[in-house]
């Protein structure tokens, strides 16, 4: 044959003989998905992860796919309401076919949850506990971990305090419990309890904790789930479990997130031509010479553009028989207020060994946390709101104020007058540096001759070192008659816990009954250092000869008692019951020891006979539940002591030529006690289609009576004027709804939808030891006039309503000036005419979330809306005034809100109703897209996902002021949140 037709002729035989080879080493894999009862599964994705080749089960659960090639792939076999399965498969030429059991799931009805002092399965909990974990959390740039979950959870609300970076939050369930002690959650962190209370240096305290490291929260809402921590559960407990080391190999993550904010919304102001025609029509000829030629918009000059960048790495593994992970992480976060900024480094180590043929459990946790905050003075957003807008930025002269602009009076910086903005920030320097560790070791015996009984040692703490300083130089108009200023802070904060209990769980089968004993001693101290310093001027003198003790120790410690009992029957009926019992220092041995019960009950009805068989319904159960809680925190450490404070300068006695500070008595309570709140919760959990939909409904009545309340002390007492006491009794009742389901599940996308309703209602039922339905107490300080108040407290309307006069309005809708309604009728307008008018409490709240995934992208989206919330425009009642504009008591020039072409009042009018506005809104907090690039480095696992993000995407309100969402109801001087664009790039190894 010839070579050359020969060459051809044998390449054409390796080629069909490759392919004879390849085609017959392909198989056709066939099989059924069934539960674990054996029941056939509809609808079960199959994803072969090496092929990228998925396929769904049919009506019969049967699954078959052809042209597989012999040999071991990873097949994974996922459906809602069940554990997925992540197995190793042999195919073989003719092989029989598979059966494939999956488990029920562990995120829905069936997972296993953190509760206090243990876990349960979430279908035998009888108390109201919601769960988010870390694939479910908000996502985009979080600075601190309560973002998380905003919007998340019915009955809790979250507001973050604005757009500083690592900003503070409210965080309210089931709208809080009191009126003048805390309201804040009680938050447990891998069982250390955190003592509330700011840190000096740091503007949120959570922000110390990284939230990269957190797995799970566990909310726990009705006093059935809080009893067990008695005190200060009276406001709900959130419970924090954070990320563990690996048992089956070594897993190495690194994510970087880098960010742009910039500023959504600014106040509504005249601008400088409007200043100039005003002033010019309305002003004096005084007032005409000080208007300026420039055109300065104050909020562009102190406002722009922030990047941030968050960067963590973990690796999880196992040396040996102990499992560890280690984190790092670093943010450097800029405000978009100038000159703002927070440095954060976060370290953290997790060991979870087990030892004596796992007899002995060890969970050790300890995290550090290094922050550096430069702190923007918020002074200068209020002074862009109000400087004129026709001066410059900038003066010739830079001996002058540092070369700022400033009003002036007799050559010195005018007392009454706004200071200039920029120079606030620039002229002044605030730094705080903050080091916090919380860490604890958990021991975790299971008696070997009893098993079932377990001992249990949590031994932990939680420590804050924080100093820091602001300086401002003498040329600053801020302080130049004091010659400038300089302060300093420095505090140590130690916070012990230790927790011992036994558990004992056992199954007893043949009488269909399980118990789950539990019974604990636990000791808490709380204990700081303050380090009090003398302020002075730019040079080092003091600005006042104030008299300073060289520090204060404040205390105190809590002791407490508690038992829990939960009985299970035939997996239908589960009763529990709980008893605390706290001691606490703050209180005198007569009324220290509070007692705090609790009782719930469930019906997993699911379980019955006549539920039993019907496969649409997955689950149903009813819960009921009643409990009592208590309430310390918020109040002083001795507040049931007698105790002196030191008089302020007005209060001076003079002897010769000396002035001597005195000490005056302040008013306290010896009979000072618990606040106690008991609460009733009935609750439905459903699910249904193998938990394709699930969900809850709750209903709750809380009412808290002895509250810590304010009240006047009778003049000629010898005392300060006000005392804390127990007065009054509020009530607070509300719904809860939650639902989530799976629209769309195909072989290549899902499409998993939230969604979550709150209803509260809250009034005040008692507010004085006699009958009085008139008395009130003010609260809610507000600018624009000396002592102020606009909100108030009173029987049988809501905590912090807004007290206000009625305004009348003219034929065209506007405010008529000063002339209100004369409500009680006695033909003069008086503080008898304020009344009671809305509340800045949301009574809905709902949230919405969608996850959307096709092959390798994925989207997600969260929304919140609140509604019937008020809000007091507190930046157009003080500013808003001619007066305001052309004050010519001080002969300065301020700007004004827009509003004032609303109104055009001559004088302030503070207590109008007309400043009480709608504050409802409809917020998209962030919506992301994400892409799965899968394993990017051939022979290795190493897998690489990237995301985009945005946050504070939108918000539609009728609100015409900056931000709808204010936390305390009133809007004075709100810092911003920003627009945030972030991109986002995750590798796992």
């Amino acid at each position: 044959m010839n070579k050359q037709l020969s060459r051809p002729f044998w390449a054409l035989s390796m080629l069909l003989g490759v392919s004879a080879s390849a085609f017959a080493q392909q198989a056709t894999l066939k099989g059924r998905v069934m539960d674990q009862k054996g029941s056939s599964l509809v609808g079960a994705t199959l994803r072969f992860e090496e092929i990228q080749k998925s396929l769904s089960t049919n009506a019969n659960g049967d699954f078959s796919l052809d042209r597989l090639q012999t040999g071991k792939l990873r097949l994974k076999v996922s459906m809602v309401g069940y554990a997925t399965l992540d197995t190793l498969i042999q195919v073989n030429d003719g092989q029989h076919p598979l059966n494939l059991y999956l488990k029920s799931n562990t995120s829905a009805l069936e997972e296993v949850v953190v509760i206090g002092y243990g876990t349960q399965k979430k279908s035998d909990l009888t108390g109201s506990i919601s769960t988010v974990s870390a694939k479910d959390f908000q996502k985009g740039q979080i600075s601190s971990p309560e973002q998380l979950i905003m919007g998340k959870v019915p009955g809790v609300q979250i507001t973050t305090s604005g757009g500083q970076p690592g900003a503070g939050s409210t965080i309210r369930i089931r709208t809080g419990a009191s009126l003048n002690a805390s309201n804040d959650p009680l938050i447990v962190v891998d069982g250390i309890p955190l003592a509330g209370g700011s840190v000096s240096g740091v503007a949120n305290p959570l922000s110390l904790i990284n939230p990269n490291d957190i797995e799970t929260f566990t909310i726990l809402k009705d006093a059935n789930a809080t009893a067990i921590y008695g005190s200060r559960a009276s406001n709900g407990v959130i419970l924090i479990t954070t990320k563990k080391g690996s048992r089956s190999g070594t897993q190495i993550n690194f994510s970087t997130q880098n960010s742009l904010a910039t500023v959504a919304n600014k106040v509504k102001l005249l601008n400088a031509d409007q200043i100039r025609d005003y002033v010019n029509t309305n002003g004096s000829d005084a007032m005409k010479k000080l208007l300026g030629t420039a055109n300065t918009d104050w909020q562009d000059v102190i406002y722009g553009n922030a990047f941030t960048t968050d960067n963590n790495v973990n690796i999880a593994s196992k040396a040996g028989n102990m499992p560890y992970r280690i984190s790092a992480g670093y943010m450097n976060q800029d405000g978009v207020l100038k000159n703002d900024n927070l440095k954060r480094t976060t370290a953290a180590l997790a060991l979870t060994p087990k030892f004596l043929d796992n007899h002995l459990s060890l969970d050790v946790n300890v995290r550090g946390t290094w922050s550096k905050s430069k702190f923007a003075t918020q002074d200068a957003i209020g002074a862009a709101i109000q400087f004129d807008p026709t001066q410059p930025v900038y003066v010739d002269d830079k001996n002058s104020f540092g070369g700022y602009y400033e009003w002036i009076q007799g050559g010195k910086p005018n007392p009454n007058a706004p200071r200039n903005p920029l120079a606030l920030l620039d002229l002044r320097k605030d730094n705080g540096d903050v080091f916090r560790s919380i860490g604890n070791a958990k021991v975790d015996y299971s008696f070997h001759f009893l098993p079932e009984l377990h001992a249990n040692l949590n031994v932990g703490y939680d420590l804050a070192r924080s100093k820091g300083n602001t300086f401002t130089p003498a040329i600053a108009a801020r302080n130049f008659n004091e010659g400038g200023e300089r302060t300093q802070y420095k505090t140590d904060i130690n916070n012990k816990t230790l927790e011992f209990y036994l558990k004992y769980d056992k199954e007893l089968p043949t009488i269909k009954s399980t118990i789950d004993a539990t019974l604990g001693y636990g000791y808490y101290k709380n204990s700081s250092k303050v380090y009090n310093f003398n302020r002075t001027n730019a040079e080092g003198d003091k600005i006042l000869n104030e008299p300073t003790r060289p520090f204060d120790k404040p205390e105190n410690l809590l002791i407490s008692y508690y038992g829990r009992l939960i009985y299970t029957y035939d997996n239908r009926y589960v009763l529990s019951g709980t008893l605390r019992s706290d001691g606490s220092s703050r209180f005198s041995p007569d009324n220290r020891w509070g007692y705090f019960p609790s009782v719930g009950f469930t019906w997993r009805a699911k379980n019955e006979g006549f539920l039993k068989d019907i496969a649409a319904v997955s689950e149903l159960k009813l819960r009921l539940s009643y409990g009592k809680t208590g309430q310390q925190d918020g109040i002083a450490n001795y507040s049931y002591l007698p105790n002196y404070t030191i008089s302020g300068n007005e209060s001076m006695y003079r002897f010769g030529d000396e002035y001597y500070y005195l000490n005056s008595p302040v008013a306290y309570d010896k009979d000072i006690r618990w606040e106690n709140t008991t609460t009733y919760n009935a609750g439905v959990d459903f699910g249904f289609s193998n938990n394709r939909v699930y969900g809850s409904v709750d209903y709750y009545s809380k009412k808290t009576k002895d509250l810590l309340s304010t009240i006047p002390v009778p003049v000629g007492s010898n005392f300060s004027n006000f005392l804390l006491t127990n007065v009054g009794n509020m009530e607070n009742q509300g719904l809860e709804f939650n639902v989530h389901f799976v629209p769309l599940k195909t072989d290549n996308s899902t499409l998993d939808i939230g969604f979550n309703l709150t209803y509260n209602k809250s009034k005040v039922t008692n507010l004085t030891q006699s009958d009085d339905p008139n008395f009130i107490v003010e609260t809610g300080g507000i600018r624009g006039g000396t002592g102020g108040n606009i909100q108030a407290h009173k029987v049988n309307f809501m905590p912090n309503s807004f007290n206000v006069f009625q305004q009348v309005y003219d034929e065209q809708g506007h405010p008529v000036e000063g002339v209100y309604v004369d409500r009680n009728g006695d033909g003069v307008i008086s503080d008898n005419d304020r009344y009671l008018y809305k509340s800045p409490l949301p009574k809905y709240l709902l949230g919405f979330t969608a996850a959307y995934s096709y092959k390798k992208w994925s989207a997600t989206t969260v929304l919140r809306t609140n509604l019937d919330n008020y809000v007091y425009d507190n930046v157009s009642s003080n500013l808003g005034s001619g007066a305001n504009i052309n004050d010519q008591a001080v002969l300065v020039i301020n700007n004004a809100p827009v509003d004032f072409f609303n109104t055009n009042f001559l004088l302030k009018q503070l207590r109008s109703d007309y400043y009480i506005k709608n504050a409802s809104f409809l917020k998209m907090d962030n919506v992301n897209l994400s892409y799965n690039l899968g394993k990017f480095i051939r022979n290795s696992k190493a897998s690489m996902s990237i995301s985009a993000t945005v946050q504070n995407v939108f918000t539609i309100t009728n609100y015409k002021g900056v931000d709808p969402e204010i936390s305390n109801g009133i809007d004075d001087r709100f810092y911003p949140r920003p627009r945030t664009y972030v991109l986002g790039v995750n590798v796992s190894f």
